[in-house]
């Protein structure tokens, strides 16, 4: 059985993907939460199991899936680690989380996967950083790895570099859909209706992303194919740059980064 403590959005958008992709049946599913809408909801919309009670899913939980916020975590686990069967494979997607403090809250040897998606998962399209504890066998990682991969791209990473992956991936979104709102604000200056505004500016960038993805080319080159000499483009491009904007989204990052190793 899979399970899940804690159904919010994160939860749910991985489990719209696992669901989809037919890796359990929603009736090998269970999820707890606190929440009897969030519960009602996941139910409603994936028709899984759901419950009010943690130990009711952790001790049944093949893989086990810790979806609760990282100040959560203490309390969560000491209610459960009790419960857990031996062989479970238990996998945190919280931001600053390290495998060492998970380990020391259950207090005992236990597989453990430590990860970091993003809500882009919720249209299939999320990107996951995954990294394992020694207790972890190939086998076990390739589960954890299809999970991931459900819904999105998943990378194998050395934990030093989860904090980084929460700062390109885990966290960007809302740097991109910032960009978007800009974007949109100001076609809406220049007299265009809000909606198509959003529109023109999100298929823009989804455009955009792909073309790095499907081509492989540099994405400094596909700036360039776009700048034609004394052009439009080159003009704004000038303007981000006086403006700061490629130093902007760097240190936005880091102070992303710095965060998630503090917590």
């Amino acid at each position: 059985m899979l399970g899940f403590i804690g159904c919010g959005n994160m939860a749910q958008a991985m489990l719209k993907g696992i669901t989809g992709k037919k890796l359990y049946d929603p009736s090998e599913i269970m999820a707890a939460d606190h929440s009897e809408q969030a519960l009602e909801t996941a139910k409603a919309n994936l028709g899984i199991q759901v419950t009010t009670d943690n130990c009711q899913v952790a001790s049944q939980a093949d893989v086990l899936v810790l979806a609760v916020k990282p100040f959560h975590f203490e309390t969560v686990i000491t209610e459960i680690r009790d419960v857990v069967k031996p062989e479970t494979l238990i996998i945190s997607i919280a931001a600053g989380q390290t495998i060492a403090n998970i380990e020391r809250l259950f207090g005992k040897n236990i597989k453990l996967v430590r990860s970091m998606p993003n809500t882009p998962a919720l249209v299939l399209e999320g990107a996951a950083g995954v990294c394992f504890n020694a207790n972890v066998v190939e086998d076990e990682k390739k589960t954890a790895m299809a999970l991931f991969s459900s819904f999105g791209i998943a990378h194998e990473v050395s934990e030093s570099l989860i904090d980084t992956v929460v700062g390109v991936s885990g966290s960007s979104p809302a740097y991109v859909f910032m960009f978007i709102e800009a974007m949109a604000d100001a076609a809406v200056a220049d007299g265009m209706p809000r909606a198509q505004a959003y529109e023109l500016a999100a298929q823009a960038v989804l455009g955009s992303a792909k073309m790095v993805l499907e081509t492989g080319k540099h994405p400094g080159e596909l700036k360039d194919m776009v700048c034609s000499p004394a052009g439009t483009t080159i003009e704004a491009v000038r303007v981000l740059e006086k403006e700061g904007f490629r130093s902007a989204v760097i240190e936005a990052q880091k102070a992303c980064v710095k965060r998630a190793k503090e917590m």
